[in-house]
């Protein structure tokens, strides 16, 4: 009998979703597809079908604080309502941000793991702790239906030692201080792409590239290296966090400017990135539109900052085969893909301009590295753990 996996993925901000109709002998095919974003501020409500039609769409009053527990009632409501034809909802998988070292693959949620994942908060404090409110949600609408997390962190599992050890003393490393990784869910997508690419068995650099940004060093389809570590700062400056930096300014705001913790928590995820460098926002579109040379400047130092990290994944490679470019920018913002590319030219990479400006997927001329672009989908890689493990028992 055909069934409908739901998949929630839910940000410090927003609620994405999306619906698939799970039937024997055929491919999980997406039928709804949607988001709640500005659930804190202005929040909106948008689904679309299939082939990509609006079907519904709301927008609240501003001042009207929906939150992610309002967010998923008003979802559930809403499918309740007849957005579900004839479909029984058979399971229901969450991106979960944070598995640390307890969690390696996707894990049917109960108490125990609810409590487990619940202790991981300290470890992703801005994420995790929404990732829960929707599987506590579910369970009081839906207690009845079977619930798998799928974890950011465990596509990283397979790094050497060496990658995930920080130069800290062993006692605060044998309590989760170690560097972990993050956009898993997302580059276990691109590396199931890679053998129709003809890359199943080379030396690949993924970049995340959105809002939140990082890249990772794919070689023989496993995560060998990734920017991301103990946290989900690390790396190239992203839309509000600050990226790699300096463990002394931290002790220099505490010490001079008088920053407590929660004070510096807020300025390195939501005060700095694009947005401190331009000062005119945090997203690379009105950057790219923008002729102020604070966003000239704020766009510079992302390219370069992307480029010193793919030399960087180079070496933990030992060499590089190709680049993919996938996440909001690295899918859409073709003038910073094409700079990152000429940046990367030293590694016998040359840009096809027609290519890039058409979206790809290939958008390198012939050499020995060539350049992707291919959207990603987490939630299909959600959905399709989730009915594997629901169909294990």
């Amino acid at each position: 009998m055909p069934r409908a996996i739901a998949v929630l993925n839910a940000g410090s901000s927003s609620l994405k979703f999306s619906i698939y109709r799970d039937e024997a002998g055929a491919d999980l095919a997406a039928i709804v597809r949607g988001q709640l974003d500005g659930l804190y501020g202005r929040s909106r409500f948008q689904a679309k079908n299939a082939a990509g039609r609006p079907i519904a769409s709301h927008e609240w009053k501003e001042g009207v604080n929906l939150g992610h527990d309002g967010a998923i009632k008003h979802l559930l409501n809403w499918l309740e309502g007849g957005a579900l034809p004839d479909l029984p909802l058979a399971a229901v998988g969450h991106r979960v941000v944070h598995g640390a070292l307890k969690y390696f693959s996707p894990m049917r949620v109960n108490a125990e793991v609810i409590r487990k994942l619940e202790d991981l908060i300290p470890l992703a404090p801005l994420h995790q702790p929404h990732n829960l409110i929707a599987i506590h949600v579910l369970n009081q609408e839906f207690p009845g239906v079977p619930q798998v997390a799928c974890f950011d962190t465990a596509f990283h599992r397979t790094q050497p030692e060496e990658a995930q050890r920080l130069a800290i003393p062993e006692r605060y490393h044998q309590k989760g201080v170690r560097r972990y990784g993050f956009h898993g869910l997302s580059y276990e997508y691109i590396t199931s792409r890679l053998p129709e690419m003809g890359l199943n068995s080379a030396r690949v650099i993924v970049a995340h590239l959105g809002n939140g940004c990082s890249l990772c060093a794919i070689k023989d389809g496993r995560s060998a290296a990734t920017t991301m570590g103990f946290s989900p700062l690390d790396g190239p400056p992203m839309g509000t966090r600050c990226g790699s930096i300096d463990p002394g300014v931290l002790l220099y705001l505490m010490e001079h400017e008088k920053l407590e913790a929660k004070a510096i928590e807020h300025l390195l995820y939501h005060e700095s990135g694009l947005l401190a460098v331009s000062g005119i926002s945090s997203d690379m579109r009105t950057l790219l539109a923008s002729d102020d040379a604070r966003a000239a400047e704020a766009i510079s130092l992302f390219v370069y900052r992307v480029g010193r990290e793919i030399g960087s994944l180079a070496a933990a490679l030992g060499g590089v085969d190709a680049i993919i470019f996938t996440g909001g920018i690295g899918e859409h913002a073709t003038s910073v893909r094409a700079r990152i590319v000429e940046g990367a030219s030293w590694l016998g990479l040359a840009l096809d301009r027609d290519a890039n400006d058409a979206g790809g997927p290939k958008i390198s001329q012939p050499g020995p590295v060539s350049a992707w672009v291919v959207p990603t989908d987490e939630e299909i890689v959600i959905a399709r753990h989730t009915r594997d493990l629901i169909d294990r028992g």
